[in-house]
């Protein structure tokens, strides 16, 4: 008999859609309340509880089996995977995974996989940024300025300012990550933002930092552009851990 999970979301109303019933198991599973080795309902069972047709449901299964959530298994049904199976490149997996609350561990996790990504792709900008890049990366600088005090505005200025580095890199690959990038650094920003608001009193000094990688690509000044993002990804990271304690 397949293990009742805990805190499973009530059933959605009738007609929902391919995306939205995604979205629900999705969280549940990444929330874990399925956890791996947890048999997914049956076909017949998710049809009553979203009332839908058996197609629908079965085109979600596909979708979750695509993105490493789940897997079928012969004389069990399909059945939720080990973590070390999700695609946690999967913007849509990342979405739901940061919707289930961002805990002390993931922040860890994300702030390791920026500090990994983001300095190289600093220093390959200040390498290969064009004039169109550094007037995108200033612009962003500007949104900033101008966001003062908004902690809302401010997040979304400061994703755009990570999204245009990854494109002034240069390197497809590197820009390939930008939606993952988007929606990791959304989350996180957004608690990294209110907190270096409370802890120096505006976001002016975070400002000044990422200021300072944009004069390092502006030189052509490798070490100092990476060095520049790794201090806004380590002071980021101090942040948003105050965020999570709040």
């Amino acid at each position: 008999m397949a293990r009742m999970e805990k805190n499973i979301a009530p059933p959605l109303a009738a007609g929902y859609s391919h995306a939205a019933i995604a979205a629900a198991l999705g969280s549940e599973i990444l929330s874990g309340a399925r956890s791996p080795g947890s048999r997914l309902p049956s076909v017949e069972e998710m049809n009553a509880r979203f009332g839908v047709s058996r197609v629908v449901v079965r085109e979600v299964i596909k979708t979750l089996t695509a993105k490493g959530l789940v897997a079928s298994k012969t004389k069990v049904g399909t059945v939720v995977r080990e973590p070390a199976a999700w695609n946690w490149l999967d913007a849509e997996v990342l979405g739901w995974r940061l919707k289930a609350g961002l805990d002390r561990a993931f922040l860890e996790q994300i702030v390791a996989v920026r500090s990994a990504i983001e300095p190289a792709a600093a220093a390959l900008a200040a390498r290969h940024r064009t004039a169109k890049d550094l007037s995108q990366l200033r612009a962003c600088i500007a949104a900033m300025r101008a966001a003062e005090g908004d902690t809302a505005r401010y997040a979304e200025a400061d994703v755009a300012f990570h999204l245009a580095l990854g494109r002034a890199s240069g390197n497809p690959l590197v820009g390939s990550f930008g939606p993952v990038i988007k929606v990791a650094l959304g989350g996180l920003i957004a608690l990294s933002a209110a907190g270096v608001k409370q802890a120096e009193k505006g976001h002016g000094g975070s400002t000044t930092r990422h200021a300072a990688i944009v004069e390092a690509i502006a030189d052509r000044n490798e070490r100092a552009a990476r060095a520049a993002m790794q201090r806004v990804i380590d002071r980021g990271g101090k942040h948003a851990g105050r965020g999570l304690g709040r």
